[in-house]
């Protein structure tokens, strides 16, 4: 009966010789994301109004809009990519864009600032 036990994984180690990796070479060739994947948050700040539409639909509310400030800022770590803010936007100046959020230490903030218009 020993023998029976030592033996049962004998053909799940020899059907894995002969099978290609399940890995990836991720550092060496570039990651190939999946067709619907919703990736990251991106705006356009020469077309935002700084409405604030985004930051209400914001279901984790990693978004703040300061109007008086013409200011736009999302906390990367608390969103979740349901894309509810993109499909918010009156203007359209935000998109999810293909790609992770890189990883870091601490939770930060990125901060976009509205560029100021010239008469």
């Amino acid at each position: 009966m020993e023998k029976v036990k030592a033996f049962a994984f004998v053909g799940t180690v020899l059907k894995n010789l002969f099978r290609k990796p399940a890995t990836t070479k991720y550092p060496f060739e570039p990651a190939q994301y999946p067709e619907r994947m919703r990736g990251h948050v991106e705006i356009d700040m020469q077309n935002c109004i700084t409405c604030g539409l985004c930051m209400r639909a914001c279901p984790s509310q990693a978004i703040r809009v300061d109007r008086k400030a013409g200011t736009w800022e999302i906390s990367r770590f608390d969103c979740v990519q349901c894309e509810n803010c993109v499909n918010m936007c009156p203007k359209k100046c935000l998109t999810m864009e293909i790609g992770y959020t890189q990883p870091d230490v601490e939770k930060t903030k990125e901060q976009f600032i509205k560029p100021i218009e010239e008469p």
